[in-house]
């Protein structure tokens, strides 16, 4: 998952885990990963935000995945890259309420330069708009 700092990002990956756990999607398999689970480093959880990347995988009946959530604060961007440059294909999070922030162009960006081949866009917090 790439884009804007507080879009999401982390959020989604746990949601994706944990929907495959809770068997809702026949054939899903994956081991819920709890937000709190995500940004485990002490500064992280204390600043609220994504510092390091972190590995997740789940699989669907199609498809097994690793899944690298990145940060988006600015100020960690060569840790977005480096987990940008591991990628067969990205989930570019985009939040309804604020639309897309310098960070989430950045990440485009830089994705393409790294040779990321797809990107989906989620839109996340509808519900704020």
């Amino acid at each position: 998952t790439i884009g804007h700092v507080d879009h999401g990002k982390s959020t989604l990956t746990s949601a994706i885990t944990c929907v495959l756990a809770a068997g809702i999607m026949p054939g899903g398999k994956a081991r819920c990963t709890r937000y709190e689970e995500i940004d485990k480093a002490p500064e992280e959880k204390e600043r609220g935000i994504t510092i390091n990347i972190t590995h997740v995988e789940y699989e669907t009946p199609k498809r097994h995945y690793a899944h690298v959530d990145c940060p988006g604060h600015a100020d960690y961007i060569k840790n977005m890259i480096t987990g940008a440059a591991q990628m067969d294909g990205a989930i570019l999070v985009v939040s309804a309420a604020d639309g897309p922030m310098p960070q989430t162009r950045e990440h485009v960006l830089l994705a393409r330069q790294v040779n990321v081949p797809y990107i989906v866009v989620f839109m996340n917090k509808l519900d704020m708009v």
